[in-house]
């Protein structure tokens, strides 16, 4: 009697129900562009997988005459190539030839409009200007994708861009080859350093900008510092498990579903390792979920840390720059042993929950240790 009626009526809060099929977590995106949707469409964007074949190429112009070394540039980039190795834990390995000489552009650098709406058209006349001037001595032909550095004297060319080619158009080829995919960096790479070179190339993956792009409100209150796809520069800027699972650097085997009614109890290990359970995910609806992972990055040089149980809701409906991912704050009491101050206040800690009684989901942190979490989520 006591198992029909759990048939008909689901686990009540706190039984232990028969784990859902990953697939029932997998949310569809609805966007037709970047979005945290499952359903990536590698026609148009790069398969984050294996070795990718990237070419360097440095550019000046006619108003801004380079007077540093490609190197001088390029070593503030480079580095991210072993960065997106260890956030893809292995899965993805940047190539980099770097073509280490200046090539003139056939314009001034103040003609190319780079400003905050920068259309697609105008975007693509600048990289194919950049790929015509490099042409001569280089075989674009062995590239998957190509990096164009600008030298530090051109300040017109003031932020960085990820070009992706548009099926149906002319687009940019080059000794036989389409350029389907580019990072043009601007001066803004000075001051984000190597892991812009980790938020870009995501794009080309086909993950959203997870910062607000209204400028006239906070631009990182969706998800602080927690993922390089926002806030470049925060304590914790590796890429959500969500993310990781979109992209196939985590396995189905490592994510718990919970998509029906009932009780799981998991251990997560940090979504810095590579091992493990990474995460407990309970869709909310067709396109929206709740996800909880731990996290255990520390950026000593500001105290800051990102030790805890993260909990974020996901919106594969919600497009790039309009909170596709949004963290919940945990507002914390107290500061954890250690004395590491919580980054934006975020990390639920052992003993601490998070409720949302209108969707029906309830995440209990029941202990911690130095490598995750045991949590507890349930779905009514």
């Amino acid at each position: 009697m006591f198992t029909a009626l759990l048939l008909l009526l689901g686990a009540p809060p706190g039984v232990a129900a028969a784990r859902d099929a990953v697939s029932a977590c997998a949310l569809h995106g609805t966007t037709g562009w970047t979005d945290e949707g499952h359903d990536t469409d590698y026609s148009v964007f790069q398969r984050p997988a294996g070795t990718l074949k990237v070419g360097m190429i440095f550019v000046d112009f006619p108003d801004a005459p380079a007077t540093e070394s490609p190197a001088d540039d390029s070593a503030q980039l480079t580095p991210g190539a072993d960065w997106l190795w260890n956030a893809s834990h292995g899965k993805v390995w940047l190539a980099i030839s770097q073509n280490p000489r200046w090539a003139r552009m056939p314009h001034n650098s103040a003609d190319y409009g780079f400003a905050r709406g920068l259309t697609h058209e105008t975007h693509e006349a600048y990289v194919r200007d950049a790929v015509a001037a490099a042409d001569p001595y280089v075989d674009f032909a062995q590239y998957d994708m190509v990096y164009v550095v600008p030298t530090r004297n051109a300040a017109a060319i003031s932020f960085t861009l990820t070009y992706t080619y548009e099926p149906g158009t002319a687009g940019v080829v080059a000794d036989g080859r389409l350029v389907r995919w580019a990072v043009t960096f601007g001066q803004d790479m000075w001051h984000w350093g190597y892991k812009l070179l980790g938020h870009e190339t995501a794009h080309t993956f086909g993950l959203p900008d997870l910062y607000a792009f209204d400028a006239d409100s906070d631009a990182h209150r969706f998800v602080g510092g927690w993922d390089v796809m926002g806030l470049i520069s925060g304590a914790g800027p590796q890429y959500f498990a969500w993310e990781s699972w979109k992209l196939g650097w985590t396995d189905d085997s490592q994510v718990l579903c919970r998509a029906s009614a009932g009780s799981d109890t998991a251990y997560l290990t940090a979504v810095e390792y590579g091992s493990g359970t990474k995460m407990a995910v309970v869709p909310t609806g067709p396109t929206t979920a709740y996800v909880v992972e731990s996290r255990r990055a520390v950026q000593p040089d500001t105290g800051l840390c990102s030790t805890g149980a993260l909990v974020y809701k996901v919106d594969t409906s919600a497009q790039s720059g309009y909170g596709p991912i949004q963290v919940v704050d945990a507002k914390p009491s107290a500061t954890p042993a250690g004395g590491c101050r919580p980054l934006d206040d975020a990390p639920f800690w052992a003993g601490e929950s998070f409720n949302d009684s209108s969707a029906g989901v309830r995440i209990d942190v029941l202990g911690a240790d130095g490598y995750g979490e045991r949590v507890r989520v349930t779905k009514s």
